[in-house]
């Protein structure tokens, strides 16, 4: 094979992992890699972003709607500590990404050079790092080694992040390296033993309830989980942002486990006589805080199916472990035999009913964010992918959209289980620019637009939203952050600092980055502006003015302020 640089090199063996794009900011520290996106533009694309922040998000939405490690390309120091935000966000979520980051020369290292970091300290593999490995490549030859483990390790047990850095010489470098193979993760069964355990809890139990999530999910995985949950007309809740997993239309479906949880399924859960926590990570989220289920031994009877050894009995002392990835897990617990009857059928359809109860919300005036919600999935495509950040405004999303199961229309779910704000926009435009036939709708609130509201012009420059799928970011402004609002009233109420917000002309803001904008301050004048942008030649941003006092689906600040006092003068 002819010798040709390193940094081509890497660009070979993307490709030859089935790499189509890769997202990043152009840095000098890899300038030999850029010049190999340039020498094989022909089979696959660098997405300039513009922060690093939006890249990682950019690559790790890529990951969850690909099941592929998602690629972001950074340059060194500065570009690594703004990238780490996608990073962390990767690692939280179980995502699979590499991150290349540019690094000094080798003659220059440790020296404290122009931008040096040790990356290994910055970013250190473990529980709770932001990275399942970090390698720095020190040898040209080596690259297609480096990026196969990579890809090996991004993808294995669960899923999460890694990191190569790339001295900048090293780069340069000629060598005659062949690529290799493309990874496949290997797939993990669960033990028959177990099974057989499962189906005498299973047959013990009265009040049973399973909570999937997490990632590897694909159609033939969800549709298994539907079937095995047919079978023992078991009801179904998914995990934290992870509500595409299974199909909420569905008869069994019980409602999302998170931020904001339905109050009767809370007490569900707590009533359940045993969980089957399958593919979730059983985290702070989906568990109350950790309330939900006792730490660290559960009042339920618990079963925890999970791809990661490191992830079973981390926190909670299960009755039963199943190391197993999610398509082993949901085709084998399909083999589980179940009787012709089951005690529990009022049970399970108690729990739709509920999550069927759920959807219904009092009026709100001038703006009612539920019925925006159900607006616009009543006239979105039903293959539409949905994206937000943090902020008390994605509880409207979660709670009144109702997502596909991945088996009919893949993921249509692109949120931060890590809690980052500015995940959403980068996500949409990533989701749009891979998928340009699949309308994508992001909803954000104002400060978690601006953290990474410049991507737009990332849009812009891609075209995306101008085909047959369209790009519609909803940007819900109340003039606040509204978390952390919510939060100082509940403990120092009326004492209010730091969560104010002054914040652009949203509209005028969205055309300068060439979109289409218009401003909604009444629920019914909303309706004819979404429609618009569903057949718009161009992206469009939707400004919809939410009331301050309007804190989250359930309640108000004011109400909020008043329960605080009314605590402390008891």
């Amino acid at each position: 094979m002819t010798t040709r640089p390193a940094g081509h090199v890497l660009v070979e063996a993307l490709i030859a992992q089935g790499v189509h794009t890769a997202f990043g900011v152009p840095g000098e520290s890899y300038l030999a890699v850029l010049d190999g996106f340039y020498e094989h533009r022909d089979h696959i694309r660098f997405v300039a972003c513009r922060q690093e922040g939006g890249a990682a998000f950019m690559a790790e939405a890529q990951g969850k709607l690909s099941g592929r490690p998602g690629i972001c390309f950074v340059t060194r120091g500065p570009g690594a500590a703004n990238a780490a935000v996608g990073l962390h966000t990767a690692f939280q979520d179980s995502t699979p990404m590499i991150l290349f980051v540019g690094q000094v020369a080798s003659d220059q290292r440790d020296r404290e050079a122009f931008q040096e970091v040790d990356y290994r300290q910055m970013f250190g593999p473990g529980t709770l790092g932001m990275a399942k490995w970090v390698g720095e490549v020190h040898d040209a030859d080596r690259v297609p080694e480096y990026v196969a483990r990579a890809f090996h390790t991004a993808l294995q047990g669960r899923p999460g992040p890694v990191v190569l850095a790339l001295p900048e010489d090293m780069l340069t470098q000629a060598t005659a390296a062949p690529v290799l193979p493309r990874a496949v993760p290997a797939q993990a069964w669960p033990a028959p033993g177990a099974l057989r355990e499962l189906r005498n809890m299973l047959l013990a139990s009265q009040r049973p309830l399973l909570i999937a999530g997490g990632s590897q999910w694909d159609a033939e995985a969800c549709n298994a989980l539907q079937r095995f949950a047919e079978g023992w007309q078991l009801p179904v809740a998914c995990g934290f942002r992870f509500q595409d997993t299974f199909d909420n239309r569905h008869a069994l479906y019980a409602g999302d486990v998170g931020i904001g949880i339905n109050p009767k399924l809370a007490a569900r859960v707590r009533q359940a006589d045993l969980i089957i926590a399958l593919g979730v990570r059983l985290g702070e989220m989906t568990t109350g805080g950790y309330t939900l289920l006792q730490v660290p031994r559960p009042a339920q009877n618990l079963v925890h199916v999970h791809a990661g050894a490191e992830e079973l009995g981390r926190v909670f002392a299960a009755d039963l472990l199943l190391q197993a990835t999610m398509g082993c897990a949901a085709k084998a617990l399909e083999t589980v035999a179940a009787p012709s009857s089951v005690p529990w059928a009022d049970w399970a359809q108690a729990a739709h009913a509920d999550y069927e109860a759920n959807h219904v919300a009092p009026a709100v005036e001038p703006l009612d964010m539920a019925v925006l919600m159900k607006t616009v999935q009543r006239l979105a495509p039903a293959d539409t992918v949905y994206t937000n950040g943090a902020g008390n405004f994605s509880g409207w999303l979660h709670r009144y959209v109702r997502y596909y199961g991945l088996q009919h229309h893949g993921r249509t779910q692109l949120a931060p289980t890590s809690g980052a704000m500015g995940y959403g926009v980068p996500a949409a435009v990533a989701a749009a620019i891979l998928y340009p036939q699949r309308t994508v709708v992001n909803v954000a609130g104002d400060g978690d637009f601006l953290m990474t509201g410049q991507e737009l012009a990332t849009a812009t420059g891609h075209g995306a939203g101008c085909g047959v799928g369209k790009l519609i970011s909803i940007v819900v402004d109340n003039g606040s952050y509204g978390t952390i609002r919510m939060h100082q009233e509940r403990d120092f109420p009326g004492r209010v600092s730091g969560s104010d917000l002054s914040n652009p002309d949203f509209v005028t803001l969205a055309k300068a980055y060439g979109w289409l904008a218009q401003r909604v301050e009444a629920t019914a004048d909303f309706e004819a502006v979404f429609a618009q942008a569903l057949v718009a030649n161009r992206p469009t941003l939707i400004h919809v003015k939410l009331d301050t006092d309007v804190s989250t689906t359930r309640t108000t600040l004011s109400a909020l302020r008043e329960a605080a006092r009314r605590r402390a003068a008891s």
